[in-house]
């Protein structure tokens, strides 16, 4: 079945570590073994011939830098102090990007109309499939680096299709660690957005900020990467979606995509203890008894974002075996229609909805 996934930082990755995803995952891991990416970052989980064998047809590939404040150590390259340096690594990573699709169309393409996304997909139906390039679909993780809600204008004509405003606290609104709800810039944020068309990314928003949002923006909504908060019971951090939260996602047709990452599945999760991809199940399945049906949850792995095999499902070793819900779910009940839907066919639809027809 196709998979998409919803999240992946990719550009950050590759301007951080210098890593090549055109290469096999093994040859990547064997290349870093004894150096500073897996120590800081973990072992990648991704590479071409993993996203061909994975059925991988489309990624949401961010472009994303944290404030100074949140720097990880002197190594730690994507970091601002500003919304003028926000910018500037934000174009290196759109620029990485535009590379990385131009020095192999045959593995990498951009989306950014609905033609460039039926390109990705049609190969996909022909009998026996012939896929071709990966299709990447930029997504804007914290918004810092758009000094004016006129420059949104500029990325949009640049790619980027899906924004949210915050990661940590921005200036925009309250986010992960950082709780505030939206300021009035951050309302001139989500109006610039909405006469543009973006699809805003609720995704490390504080709910405050988050709940004012789903009443504010009249544009499509979605969580590109978190689980639900009730399943995690003892946890106090506001990254992860209360009850309330995805009912207005699936009230607004929202999608959210699930993290296969165990410190969001099982609190005070360690590397001693072994968590399985049932706990993944166990997010989807709550959101879809929210929802009612299948047709509200996705997957978004954040794979390589800040941490690597060390750190996902035992079932996990590299994007493809996100393949393995395919019979996980259907030993919890769900029909194959409703499978494919899960790993790739709500983001699908939803881009199908939201992509402009050219640029």
């Amino acid at each position: 079945m196709i998979l998409v996934d919803s999240h992946e930082d990719l550009a950050w990755n590759m301007l951080s570590f210098g890593r090549d995803y055109t290469l096999p995952v093994a040859e990547t891991r064997r290349r870093e073994q004894g150096g500073l990416a897996p120590s800081v970052n973990g072992d990648t989980l991704m590479g071409w011939p993993e996203y061909r064998q994975g059925c991988v047809a489309l990624v949401f590939s961010t472009l994303f830098a944290a404030p100074i404040r949140r720097r990880l150590g002197e190594w730690d390259t994507q970091c601002y102090v500003d919304a003028q340096q926000a910018r500037n690594i934000y174009r290196l990573q759109l620029d990485a990007y535009r590379r990385l699709a131009g020095d192999h169309p045959e593995k990498f393409r951009m989306v950014q109309t609905k033609a460039d996304l039926k390109a990705v997909l049609d190969p996909w139906e022909s009998e026996p499939p012939d896929p071709g390039p990966v299709g990447l679909v930029l997504l804007m993780e914290g918004a810092e680096c758009v000094r004016d809600p006129s420059e949104l204008e500029e990325w949009w004509q640049a790619g980027v299709r899906l924004v949210g405003p915050a990661w940590a606290g921005t200036r925009f609104c309250g986010g992960t660690q950082e709780p505030g709800p939206l300021t009035s810039e951050g309302y001139a944020l989500l109006e610039g957005m909405a006469a543009l068309g973006f699809t805003l990314d609720l995704s490390h928003m504080d709910e405050r900020a988050a709940l004012q949002a789903l009443d504010e923006y009249p544009r499509q909504v979605v969580a590109t990467h978190a689980n639900a908060s009730a399943l995690l019971k003892g946890s106090d951090s506001n990254r992860h979606l209360s009850e309330r939260l995805i009912q207005g996602l699936v009230e607004r047709g929202g999608i959210i995509g699930v993290v296969p990452y165990n410190p969001f599945l099982k609190v005070g999760w360690s590397r001693r203890e072994e968590v399985t991809l049932r706990r993944l199940v166990d997010q989807i399945d709550h959101i879809c008894q929210i929802a009612g049906d299948a047709r509200h949850v996705g997957i978004g792995t954040d794979f390589d974002g800040g941490f690597g095999v060390q750190s996902v499902p035992a079932e996990i070793d590299t994007i493809a075996d996100m393949q393995k819900l395919v019979p996980l779910l259907a030993q919890a009940g769900y029909a194959p229609v409703d499978v494919a839907a899960i790993l790739g066919g709500n983001w699908i639809s939803l881009l199908q909805g939201t992509l402009p027809e050219s640029v």
